[in-house]
């Protein structure tokens, strides 16, 4: 990998701020085109918008499935082992719901039928927002305690920010919905954040010894522990994916994406700042 033989020691703060900065800029602005255009950053789930699950167990082929419920509003058909098929429809009517309901039954009467109403959804999004305010909030006021010092404080509040608008923009742009599940992998991500960011900040503030030395042992240590995580999450990605338990899959896959930004955040942007914070306060 390239990044490996990245010298945390030989680019200048500016050098290693213009790219982390950059992608804030876009992700920020492709959050903000999705919100005028949908209402929310980040393409909703039915756990959010509303809709209606359906597990069946049939040997009936996805052509087939589709061309039954066309009548309704298909999202999407995933399938897993032993002839599972777990079927997504958007919301619908309390009439269109009850014959939907028959009709599924007619067909497949061992169906097992989850439906989100839309109320509930907008009540679940609301929920979901604050918990991710109040974790960010919370995690915010820790760190400065902890460093009590503003420009190394607000470095690690910028590098978690930026790595959950990243993040949540390319989840926007692959496709990956927003729901309970990679909600909750948002979450997670704010914790392995603050973890990698705090490593290097205390290792440089509160060791003594050369800047060029502490950064670059601050640096090995956290590429390893992130890469050894990545490694693990990989794993349990590939697992879930042939075993299509999207739940996992879906988590797995955006605290992937989600730790690949943040070596970014951590080892440029956030590393950066406090190397130019040392070199003008000439901390030692």
């Amino acid at each position: 990998m390239a990044f490996v033989n990245y010298d945390i020691n030989r680019y200048t703060p500016k050098q290693m701020v213009i790219l982390p900065l950059a992608l804030l800029l876009i992700a920020m602005a492709v959050l903000g085109v999705s919100t005028l255009m949908t209402g929310m950053p980040v393409q909703a789930g039915i756990d959010f918008a509303g809709g209606t699950a359906v597990t069946i167990f049939t040997a009936d082929s996805r052509e087939t499935i589709e061309s039954y419920f066309s009548a309704y509003p298909l999202l999407s058909i995933d399938e897993s082992v032993n002839n599972g098929k777990y079927i997504k429809f958007g919301p619908m009517s309390d009439d269109e719901f009850r014959a939907f309901t028959e009709d599924v039954v007619e067909r497949y009467p061992d169906a097992g039928i989850d439906q989100i109403g839309e109320t509930f959804g907008k009540t679940l999004q609301q929920q979901s927002l604050i918990a991710l305010l109040f974790s960010f909030v919370g995690m915010s006021i820790v760190v400065f305690i902890a460093f009590r010092s503003a420009v190394p404080s607000l470095a690690v509040v910028l590098s978690a920010f930026s790595d959950i608008v990243i993040a949540a923009a390319t989840m926007q742009v692959l496709g990956i919905p927003l729901s309970l599940g990679t909600t909750a992998a948002l979450l997670m991500l704010i914790g392995y954040s603050v973890d990698s960011d705090i490593l290097l900040t205390s290792r440089v503030l509160k060791r003594k010894g050369k800047l060029d030395e502490k950064l670059g042992g601050a640096f090995r240590t956290g590429f390893i522990m992130t890469t050894t995580t990545l490694s693990a999450l990989v794993a349990m990605w590939v697992v879930a994916t042939i075993g299509q338990i999207q739940i996992i899959s879906a988590i797995a896959g955006v605290l992937i994406i989600g730790l690949l930004i943040d070596l970014m955040n951590t080892w440029l942007l956030n590393a950066g700042i406090i190397k130019w914070y040392v070199q003008r306060s000439g901390t030692r």
